[in-house]
């Protein structure tokens, strides 16, 4: 006897209806794909900017975000610590949707060919560091602790507070600035403003070196907070 299958109008077979979700699923791939393509270029062009000024080559490795999430709408990729050189292994943040309201990160390799700044001799705790000290070496900067000062305007007229053995690179914690300001000493404050400046006389209150923040007294009750700017000088800014 001679069978025939017949589908009725208006239904699909099973084999259709299979054909059909799969190519629903690869389209909803698909645009996942565009989607995390469109966010890494972004990410990957924003790292570039802030690398490119670090050395001769950057090499930026990045890590795809998790298929899991949803799309991000208006990125706006950051770093969680700017005041760090962004070398090595790195986290970046991307903020998401409006006002940035969703926050999500993604990590990056990051490697930088260019020169760095080592000791040209053995050097001892309590040295003023001086520029006949330093010598320059090449190589990968994502290989140097994420503390090691690269150049020599961070390193020069800075304090040695442990020995630092020929060769090595200078880390953010072997070197501390001099102090400008002693506590006791009597030190001038100048207050200035976009149309005055005036200065007068005060007692430090404790130490500081350029930049910090030091309370100065005046008289017996008055104490302003004031930062040091050179040898025995503080300003106010208004």
């Amino acid at each position: 006897m001679l069978r025939k299958r017949v589908t009725q109008p208006g239904m699909l077979c099973y084999w259709q209806v299979i054909f059909l979700l799969a190519m629903l699923a690869v389209t909803a791939l698909t645009k996942v794909q565009a989607d995390d393509d469109a966010l890494l270029q972004q990410v990957h062009q924003f790292l570039y900017q802030e690398t490119q000024a670090l050395g001769e080559e950057v090499v930026i490795d990045l890590r795809p975000p998790s298929p899991h999430l949803p799309k991000c709408i208006q990125p706006e990729p950051f770093l969680p610590n700017a005041n760090q050189a962004p070398l090595g292994r790195v986290s970046v943040g991307v903020r998401c949707g409006e006002n940035g309201r969703q926050v999500r990160y993604l990590q990056a390799q990051i490697d930088v060919i260019g020169s760095y700044v080592v000791a040209a001799r053995d050097i001892e705790r309590g040295t003023l560091i001086t520029s006949n000290m330093l010598s320059e070496r090449g190589g990968n900067l994502g290989d140097l602790s994420a503390q090691a000062l690269t150049a020599e305007e961070d390193i020069v007229g800075k304090i040695t507070q442990r020995p630092i053995r020929s060769g090595s690179a200078f880390l953010a914690h072997y070197l501390q600035a001099p102090d400008l300001v002693e506590r006791g000493q009597r030190v001038t404050v100048v207050a200035q403003g976009s149309a005055f400046r005036v200065s007068r006389e005060g007692e430090a209150l404790e130490n500081g070196a350029l930049g910090e923040q030091v309370r100065v007294r005046f008289g017996s009750r008055e104490i302003m907070t004031a930062r040091v700017t050179d040898r025995g000088v503080l300003v106010v800014d208004f």
